[in-house]
């Protein structure tokens, strides 16, 4: 039986710990994959644009191999779950709460 080498089991507490409440840890985790990636589609995007064409050529679409190769790099990538956790786990990633509204 083969085992998926991007499942790893986390110590919930562990997680926990870091901002004193589960849900918030994984709030911010969620939030830093995100910013990872978007900036992921960005940097994926520009070099994508490189290859544009004004034609629409069928045989083009096929021959363009570096666009290929440019794409499935980025498959081949860790997902950005991933790498948000691991960020967030060694301490990488700040997050502050909001100030609270004293009313005087």
């Amino acid at each position: 039986m083969a085992v998926n080498p991007s499942i790893v089991t986390r110590d919930l507490d562990k997680v926990a710990e870091k901002s004193g409440n589960l849900y918030e840890s994984i709030f911010v985790i969620s939030q830093r994959a995100k910013q990872i990636s978007s900036s992921m589609k960005e940097e994926l995007n520009n070099k994508l644009s490189e290859f544009a064409s004004t034609v629409d050529n069928l045989e083009e679409v096929f021959e363009n191999k570096e666009q290929i190769e440019i794409s499935k790099f980025y498959e081949r990538m860790p997902k950005p779950s991933t790498l948000a956790m691991e960020e967030f786990m060694e301490d990488k990633v700040m997050f502050r709460y909001p100030e609270e509204e004293t009313e005087s």
